[in-house]
């Protein structure tokens, strides 16, 4: 944990020892903090400075949205908390040279967009308001925070016949109980947090809605999953990745890699491979890689591919 996110933490314990109620509030307000907002990498930079810019709006606040490629089919990418669209450049570059057209945006409070706060219904609204422009979409991918969001669109306004979820969760629980863990809050203080959390989304709350896990409300019967995670992801523990696999059977796919974390496994070679494969050809295409398991298995039998740090 870097120092300004340990010192708020600090604060919170404090805090907590005096008032769990006033703590929780606290911490909510860290949990949804987005500053500071990534900047674009230098390595990245081409690619993005090629995109078609448009403008989108999410419950008022102004949006970019990002367009590559010409092609038929289109990808609808999301970025993650305190990310943006430019962190999936390897991606789009494979995607596009294989006549995709990809689409994203920068979400309220993130990289070049308007706003102070979010949260994932601003995602999903983002989505729906570019499927109306460039849907049905081939395939939905998100990156932690954003596969989340790509499960909630996918299972309610926003069909599609594919979704990859690379370093994320089932539902919203895996990333608070994260932000639990990490922030070492005490069992009170966790508990006022998460009935604040929920009472935020209010009527939100059912299967297909922003507040429920995809584990225990699968994606449509007609919608494949790829699940992609690093073993050694340190921000997001696997767990919830291993529940999709298993929850969604035989039109999933689970792949492991290492060494990789949580964000290089987005332009890991296996990752790249296995997605464009999979929306190009389905789950038959992974298969034909070889580097995925067809059911999630112990770590020490998985499938997995090592990427040189």
């Amino acid at each position: 944990m870097s120092s300004l996110p340990a010192l708020i933490a600090r604060g919170i314990r404090t805090t907590a020892a005096v008032s769990p109620v006033l703590a929780g509030g606290l911490a909510l307000r860290a949990f949804f903090a987005t500053a500071p907002r990534m900047r674009v990498r230098e390595w990245d930079a081409t690619t993005h400075g090629e995109a078609r810019y448009r403008r989108l709006t999410a419950r008022g606040i102004e949006v970019v949205g990002y367009e590559w490629g010409t092609g038929p089919r289109t990808v609808l990418v999301l970025h993650g908390w305190h990310g943006r669209a430019s962190q999936f450049a390897p991606l789009v570059r494979e995607l596009v040279s294989e006549g995709f057209r990809v689409v994203s945006f920068d979400a309220p409070a993130h990289g070049a967009s308007k706003g102070r706060r979010t949260d994932v219904r601003d995602w999903v609204a983002l989505a729906e308001e570019l499927q109306a422009i460039h849907g049905p979409f081939a395939a939905i991918v998100g990156h932690s925070f954003g596969a989340l969001a790509a499960l909630a669109a996918a299972r309610s306004t926003v069909p599609t016949p594919a979704v990859v979820a690379i370093a994320g969760g089932a539902g919203p629980d895996a990333f608070i109980d994260e932000f639990v863990r990490e922030f070492r809050l005490d069992r009170a203080t966790a508990d006022d947090m998460k009935a604040r959390f929920r009472r935020r989304f209010g009527a939100e709350e059912t299967t297909t809605g922003a507040l429920s896990d995809a584990a225990t409300h699968p994606l449509p019967d007609d919608t494949s999953l790829l699940v992609v995670h690093d073993r050694g992801d340190r921000r997001m523990p696997d767990a919830d990745s291993l529940r999709l696999r298993t929850a969604h059977g035989e039109r999933s796919r689970l792949l492991r890699t290492d060494d990789c974390g949580h964000t290089r496994v987005l332009s890991a070679d296996a990752t790249l491979d296995a997605v464009v494969a999979f929306v190009a050809g389905g789950l038959a295409a992974v298969d034909a890689l070889g580097t995925t398991t067809g059911q999630a298995q112990p770590k020490s039998t998985d499938a997995a591919v090592r990427t040189p740090a």
